[in-house]
């Protein structure tokens, strides 16, 4: 009878004490003694278990090496923490991919930085073997010290629909919306070294990895609008960028607000509308020879431009703005300042003006584009996504003008000063008085008679 009893009572006591702990819905990924619901993907480079975390080990003449779940999870909050060594770069994967109709089971998809060098982009995102970098942090001063060096770190990420945002230690570093991958797996990264012998055997550490996949809205970050927003949507804009004033330029379905840079209508050949995209159709490199130039119906002053384009091999064209469509009723382009838009590796355009004056995102013929001018730790002068999707974005506050390219400032100018002058006096623009001085202007697409593809054209108008 007194086992009975006890028995009785020690079943009472588990009840209380279950039903007073928290059912806060997270799932511990790790179980802390081994790699089970995990899979090795790609790579070579070890992982081990120690201490209460998961441990990558780098490794010579090796791909990227990933740690991945066996289960794919599609939104969700995630958690978890992560030291590195100061010497190798890594992240994690989410949402992502490995299938063998891509590039031979490459793992693709989002990752979430890490990334302890100089240029300090953690906690951006990354589009792991696809598109390149959607969210880096030269935007984001702020999230730029949110790493610790040679201490964990401590992520969250919330993954709700299109809407991934990232903070790191407390700081949000990330506002991405994106619709390309909506499910996919997890994945702790071990970065491929190459040869490099002085970052062989170094280490990353991953622990506290944790997942909440229901009742996320109760769960979520409130938004904030400290930090900006990158979308990737297509012919659309988010709630925050109406809210921010942004307005779309082409609709992507009609040429409404468009129309040919010499004429009064929309051309009815040179140019078409496929699934969303604006295209520029082939004529063997003729500057104007097949459907002209367009330009937007209005003109504009002060703005913030985005265009996101995509190049064929040897292509030539440009967005241009301030453009005076009454200059040069000929033959030729119409008149106005070029975000340059080419092919460098293949168009010899690209070898001609001065110093690289006439490269992709330049100022054509008169300032080269240069990502180490404004990003010193940058590893190259442009980040450019070859033959795919790259996004130009124009900003202009009167005489102050930018270029950037995939998210980098490349130029940086003041029109109308005496350098300006002295510029465009040796540039082909000296035969067009007052060159880029137009208080406002129209916006164009340029038809260069190469095959180039436009869409998410939109645009903020500033006070």
């Amino acid at each position: 009878m007194k086992t009975k009893i006890l028995i009785i009572l020690f079943m009472l006591f588990n009840l209380t004490l279950t039903a007073n702990e928290p059912n806060d819905g997270w799932i511990n990924l790790f179980n802390g003694k081994n790699l089970n619901g995990w899979k090795i993907l790609n790579g070579t480079a070890e992982f081990k278990i120690e201490d209460d975390g998961i441990v990558g080990i780098s490794k010579i003449n090796t791909q990227n090496t990933f740690l991945a779940t066996e289960k794919n999870y599609d939104n969700f909050i995630l958690e978890y923490e992560a030291k590195i060594d100061p010497l190798l770069n890594a992240g994690v994967q989410i949402r992502s991919l490995s299938n063998t109709d891509y590039r031979n089971g490459i793992v693709h998809g989002y990752q979430v930085e890490l990334d302890p060098s100089k240029r300090a982009w953690s906690g951006g995102i990354y589009d792991e073997s696809r598109r390149g970098w959607l969210y880096n942090l030269e935007c984001n001063p702020i999230g730029k010290n949110a790493f610790k060096q040679n201490e964990w770190n401590k992520f969250r990420v919330e993954a709700i629909g299109s809407s991934i945002r990232v903070w790191l230690n407390g700081t949000q570093t990330a506002d991405l919306i994106d619709e390309m991958t909506a499910s996919g797996f997890i994945a702790l990264q071990v970065h491929g070294i190459g040869k490099d012998k002085e970052r062989d055997g170094k280490i990353v550490k991953y622990k506290n990895i944790r997942i909440k996949t229901e009742n996320l809205e109760e769960e979520k970050t409130p938004l904030s609008t400290e930090i900006p927003q990158i979308s990737y949507l297509k012919n659309r804009l988010t709630e925050r960028e109406i809210k921010d004033g942004w307005k779309l330029l082409w609709d992507g379905k009609t040429t409404d607000g468009w129309r040919g840079a010499k004429i009064k209508t929309f051309p009815t050949n040179g140019w078409h509308i496929d699934d969303g995209t604006l295209v520029v159709e082939d004529n063997d490199g003729g500057e104007s020879t097949n459907g002209g130039d367009i330009v937007t119906a209005n003109k504009y002053k002060d703005f913030v431009l985005e265009v996101d384009f995509k190049l064929t091999e040897g292509a030539n064209s440009g967005i241009k703005y301030f453009v005076d469509t009454e200059l040069n009723q000929g033959a030729g382009s119409s008149i106005g300042c070029e975000y340059q838009i080419l092919d460098d590796k293949i168009h010899p355009d690209a070898k001609k003006g001065v110093d690289g004056n006439r490269t992709l995102a330049s100022l054509y013929d008169l300032i080269k584009a240069d990502a180490l001018l404004y990003s010193p730790n940058e590893t190259t002068s442009k980040r450019v996504n070859n033959y795919d999707w790259n996004r130009a974005k124009i900003v202009v506050k009167g005489n102050m003008v930018e270029h950037y390219l995939n998210g980098i400032k490349v130029i940086e100018y003041e029109r109308t000063t005496q350098m300006w002058k002295a510029l465009v006096a040796y540039s082909k623009y000296s035969q067009w008085p007052n060159f880029g001085e137009n208080e406002k202007g129209h916006i164009l697409l340029q038809d260069h008679g190469f095959e180039v593809f436009f869409k998410n054209i939109k645009i903020k108008e500033l006070p």
